[in-house]
Parts: structure tokens; C-alpha cells; sequence
């Protein structure tokens, strides 16, 4: 590609390559996201007579680690190796072909969790949803298969102890939230998105339908919790139609929340215009953003409750595509001190709340006359976020297991709407990414990844400090732009919080997009560049 009479060493047509991904997300609406060993698991457990049985079973025995675990590092491994280990063991119980290799899998999944966390080390448990539920759930439907099948007559099972919950972790909650589920009392909306942990109770549970596409929660897991009855249900059934539609097109496997429509459409385009990419909006998606924000804000997907995070990213992009919208609907998230994901969730996400500042920021300089009704809430978040920077500059999150994501989310929110009294903070956050980048070029936190080195580029080509270090900036962007060039999409993890890490495919490309684009847009960088 030629940028400023310069020839770059690999084509790389941005404005092509978004056009594309932007007419992707209308062919394929419920979104693009990667298969989940846990919910890949749950069904395995909930639903074998699903299409794709088989090609569930054999993922997850592909999927193996070589210490027996599955998952990311760390405690990212503890909620997909139950639910792996245990839908194995489900699989060995009812006789199913190959019992030697399912029992061998499932004992080597024992094992990791059996010495896990490695002795003289406190358990470290990711912000991840439900996670509270998911575990002591899956502790006990893994010893209820060790009561039947760990005797000494089954390959690979024999003798093992049984599971004990992670010291800190206890079984009140879920017994309390199976108890009002018995009852026939109404359960939180946020829940239906892990109502499988509800057990047997969640079957036609009274009070939960599926929604017009036939999902309960934007989960499969969930959805098949509710269907799973002892019969096949009728083919007619919306959400047995909705389950083999998700299977078939992932070929047997499923991802960990399904649709995300509106999440995946505001992320892509915000990041892509953000950047100043020139790519055509489809008229109808624009529409269909808009009228997904409702007084109560907008879930992610059919299926979820209304979150602050999704609400305000489509309030972004529509302001960012010159279709601003009031984002008075923001106000229902507000609490003494922050803004919350949702109504009644425990913690808090700095992420969130700079897309909330991204929001109203962005509709204020659209619509000046707004600015003096947003500006309070601007300014308090822009505290808050403060106040919640590591010293050494980063910020970390409960939607991402990277601490880039969540300091290009905040440090990019301070420096265009946070005022002057941010502007430290931003300086930080440039300041930590120039030290960590990598010897290859990347950055990330286990290991260097395309998703994480874009949002290190975009944080130090959007932000409006860093002309007092254009050279070193320049010469570290450039050595990242190189990464990107190199690095291959095969290698791309999964990152974002679900109940399982997931990757949600198309939102990854455009960040990885925009940082291409800033560097081609760059004449320091590209001069940069050639003197790699």
C-alpha cells in the first residue's frame, strides 16, 4: 500500500478491510464470537441430543492442555476445566463411544483441579460473571459422577478424592438463588444469562420464555437448561430451532453468549470512526442502533438485560457518525459514585464508565448547548476514573483480562472529555505503555497479542500529550505497526470476561483496523518505519 508516496512492506488496505468488516456484521447479525469450552461443556452435559454431539465431545478433548487443564492462565482456567471435566465424565456415565479416551481426559482434569491452586498459593479468581454460582454448581455435579464412577472398575477415575470448594468460595448463594427457583420466585433478569446453575429447577422454569429468536439469556447453556427435559423437545420448539442454528454454524461447538448485535455493531463502528477511518455506514444500521436505546438503556443481545456498558458505546458511535442521541438514558445507571453495568451489580468497571464519559462527551461537543447539562457527570467520572489509576500508570477491569483495554478505554475518555485536571493521568498511561512494550514490538499481558498491541498504538497515537515525545512515540508505534504487519489472526486469544474468556472477532479487528490506520496516517511513524 502507498501512504504519502511511501510503500509499505505488506498490503494492508484499511478502508477496504473496514467496508468489509462493516458489511459483515449485517450478514452475520448475531455477531462473531469464539467457541467456549465451558458452554461447549454445559452442553455436552445438557443437551446430547443436539446436532453436533460428537464434534461438542471431540473439541473438548482437542482442547486439552497438556497439564490437564483448559482455559487461560491462571484462575482463567478453573471455571472451563470443571465444566470440561465434568461434561467428560457426564459422556463416560451414559456409555458413549470411546469411554477409554473420556475417562483418561476427564482424570487428567481432575488431577489439575485437585492441585489447584498450587500449594502455598491463595486462590486468585477473575471478575468473571457468575462465577460465584459457576463453581460451586460444577464442584458438585464433578462429585455426584465420582460417587457413581470412581470406583476402581472405571479407567482413569479410580481413587480420587473428591472436590472441595477454592478456599474463600462457599455454596450459600447458589443454594439461596435454587431455593426462590423451586419456589417459583421470580429471578433477576441478569441471571437468566447463567441459568443453568439453577439445576433441574431451570426446566420450563415459570416466568422465563425465550425471546423472539428463541434464546433464554444470549446463552446456549441457559437456553439448553430450560429445554432440558427427559424427552427431545418437538422440533417446532423456538429455542431447540435456536440451539441447532447456533451449532451448526460453529460446527458443533458453541461461543459463550450469542447474539451480541448490539455490542459487536457499537464497538466496531466506534473504534473504526474514532480512528478516522472513511468507511460507509449502512443506513439501516445506524437505524437499528438507534432504536435499540430505549428509556432503560439497550442490552448487548436479545436476551440480556439493559447495561450501561453497550448503552453508551452505541451512544458513541451514533454521535461519532453524526446521528447523536440524548443520553438521557445513561441517567438509570447512576449511582452515589459511579455508574453501574447494570442494576444491582457488585463491583464496579472502570471501563464502563469511560465509555459513559465517551458518551456524553461526545454528544456535548455535537450539541454544545448540551454540555452544561452533562458537564457534572463528566466531571465526576473523570475523578472517579482517576482516583482508580495505578500508580504505575494502567488500569485494570472485569470486562477484559487485559489492563490494556481498560487504560486505552479510560486514558482515551480523560484526554478528550475528562478537562485539564486529567491530563496527568493520561500522561501516566503514555508513559506505562512506552515501558512495556515488547522486544518483538507487542504488547500484552502473558504474552504479546495483536488485540493488545493495538489498543498500546491507539493510546499513543490518539491521545493529544504526547506531542512532547513525537519522536520516541513515532519509533515505538512504529515497531508495533511492524508486530501487526508480522503477526497472523490465528494467534489472536481470548480476552474479554464472560463466564468463559471469549473473543469477540469482528470488535478485535476493527481495534487492530484503527491502530493500522493511525500509523499509515502517521508521516513520523512511517519514517519510523522504514528505518526498522
Amino acid at each position: 500500500m502507498n501512504v504519502g508516496g511511501l510503500t509499505f512492506p505488506k498490503a494492508v488496505d484499511v478502508p477496504a478491510a473496514a467496508a468489509e468488516l462493516v458489511t459483515d456484521l449485517m450478514v452475520r447479525p448475531w455477531g462473531t464470537v469464539s467457541p467456549s469450552v465451558y458452554e461447549t461443556g454445559r452442553l455436552v452435559s445438557l443437551a446430547p441430543w443436539l446436532v453436533g454431539h460428537p464434534e461438542r465431545v471431540r473439541f473438548l478433548l482437542n482442547g486439552q492442555q497438556s497439564d490437564g487443564r483448559w482455559g487461560g492462565p491462571e484462575g482463567y482456567a478453573l471455571v472451563p476445566t470443571l465444566s470440561a471435566t465434568e461434561a467428560l465424565l457426564c459422556a463416560v456415565s451414559r456409555g458413549e463411544p470411546d469411554g477409554e479416551s473420556l475417562s483418561r481426559a476427564a482424570g487428567r482434569g481432575l488431577d489439575w483441579l485437585l492441585g489447584w491452586p498450587p500449594q502455598g498459593s491463595a486462590p486468585l479468581f477473575p471478575d468473571m460473571p457468575a462465577i460465584e454460582l459457576i463453581v460451586p454448581a460444577l464442584v458438585g455435579l464433578v462429585n455426584a459422577h465420582l460417587d457413581t464412577l470412581g470406583g476402581e472398575g472405571v479407567p482413569h477415575l479410580g481413587g480420587r478424592p473428591r472436590l472441595r470448594l477454592p478456599a474463600g468460595m462457599n455454596d450459600r448463594t447458589l443454594a439461596y438463588v435454587r431455593s426462590r427457583a423451586g419456589s417459583g420466585a421470580e429471578l433477576p433478569q441478569k441471571l437468566m444469562h447463567a441459568l443453568e446453575v439453577v439445576g433441574p429447577a431451570a426446566h420450563g422454569i415459570p416466568g422465563v420464555q425465550p425471546t423472539s429468536i428463541g434464546t433464554v439469556g444470549a446463552s446456549p447453556a441457559a437456553t439448553a437448561a430450560w429445554l432440558n427435559g427427559r424427552a427431545l423437545p418437538d422440533s417446532g420448539t423456538a429455542a431447540r430451532r435456536h440451539l441447532e442454528a447456533v451449532a451448526r454454524r460453529y460446527g458443533g461447538p458453541v461461543p459463550v453468549g450469542l447474539p451480541i448485535t448490539v455490542f459487536e455493531r457499537g464497538w466496531v463502528l466506534s473504534w473504526l470512526a474514532r480512528a478516522g477511518i472513511l468507511f460507509e455506514v449502512p443506513p439501516e444500521m445506524l437505524a437499528d442502533l438507534r432504536a435499540a436505546i430505549q428509556p432503560v438503556g439497550t442490552p448487548a443481545g436479545a436476551g440480556l438485560p439493559p447495561d450501561a456498558d453497550t448503552t453508551s458505546v452505541a451512544l458513541y458511535a451514533l454521535a461519532l457518525l453524526g446521528m447523536p442521541y440524548e443520553p438521557d438514558s445513561l441517567c438509570a445507571f447512576r449511582t452515589d459514585t459511579h455508574f453501574c453495568t447494570w442494576q444491582g451489580e457488585e463491583g464496579a468497571s472502570v471501563s464502563v464508565n469511560a465509555h459513559v464519559l465517551d458518551a456524553f462527551g461526545q454528544y456535548a461537543a455535537v450539541r454544545p448547548e448540551a454540555a452544561e447539562r452533562y458537564r457534572p457527570d463528566m466531571d465526576a467520572i473523570g475523578v472517579w476514573l482517576c482516583e482508580r489509576q495505578r500508580p504505575e500508570g494502567w488500569w485494570d477491569d472485569r470486562w477484559h483480562a487485559s489492563p490494556y483495554y481498560a487504560t486505552v478505554s479510560c486514558a482515551l475518555a480523560l484526554d478528550s472529555f475528562g478537562g485539564a485536571g486529567c491530563a496527568s493521568s493520561v500522561r501516566r498511561a503514555v508513559h506505562w505503555v512506552l515501558r512495556t512494550q515488547r522486544p518483538d514490538g507487542s504488547w500484552g499481558r502473558w504474552c504479546g497479542t495483536r488485540e493488545e498491541t493495538a489498543y498500546a498504538m491507539q493510546l499513543l497515537l490518539l491521545s493529544r500529550d504526547n506531542h512532547r515525545e513525537d519522536g520516541l512515540v513515532a519509533e515505538v508505534a512504529a515497531r508495533g505497526y511492524d508486530y501487526l504487519l508480522r503477526s497472523d489472526e490465528a494467534d489472536d486469544p481470548p480476552l474479554w470476561h464472560d463466564k468463559d474468556l471469549y473473543l469477540p472477532v469482528a470488535v478485535v479487528e476493527a481495534a487492530i483496523l484503527a491502530a493500522l490506520h493511525l500509523a499509515q496516517s502517521s508521516r513520523l511513524v512511517v519514517d519510523a518505519h522504514r528505518q526498522l
